[in-house]
């Protein structure tokens, strides 16, 4: 049983930062979506504005998400390019939006016929 401690300490410290809205740096986000807006006064003080909103929003409804949206994405949003809380957001509201569809429109995809 003694060695079982240090196993329960590391697995609820895990717990614990998986359970809180992860870190993201957005300057390289930001400066990215400037360069390529198309929208007129839209500077990087913007973007990190809507970053700022959109992590607050996250901290208040972290815990309505599941472990699997949380991770699945998480991961989405930091492949292949800058991290974004915007992005974050919104995956977790599609995929619980998703999980919230009827049964039998839930496996619903291109091809399926329905």
């Amino acid at each position: 049983m003694p060695g079982l401690m240090p196993i329960l300490l590391v697995t609820s410290q895990l717990m614990l930062v998986a359970d809180k809205v992860p870190e993201f740096n957005v300057d390289p986000s930001c400066r990215a979506a400037t360069q390529a807006s198309a929208v007129a006064n839209r500077d990087e003080s913007a973007c990190k504005r809507d970053e700022d909103t959109a992590r607050s929003k996250l901290q208040q409804d972290w815990g309505q998400y599941s472990e699997s949206q949380k991770a699945h994405c998480t991961q989405l949003s930091t492949l292949g390019g800058p991290a974004s809380y915007v992005e974050l957001t919104t995956c977790l509201e599609l995929s619980k939006a998703a999980s919230a569809l009827p049964p039998d429109l839930n496996n619903a995809g291109p091809g399926t016929g329905r």
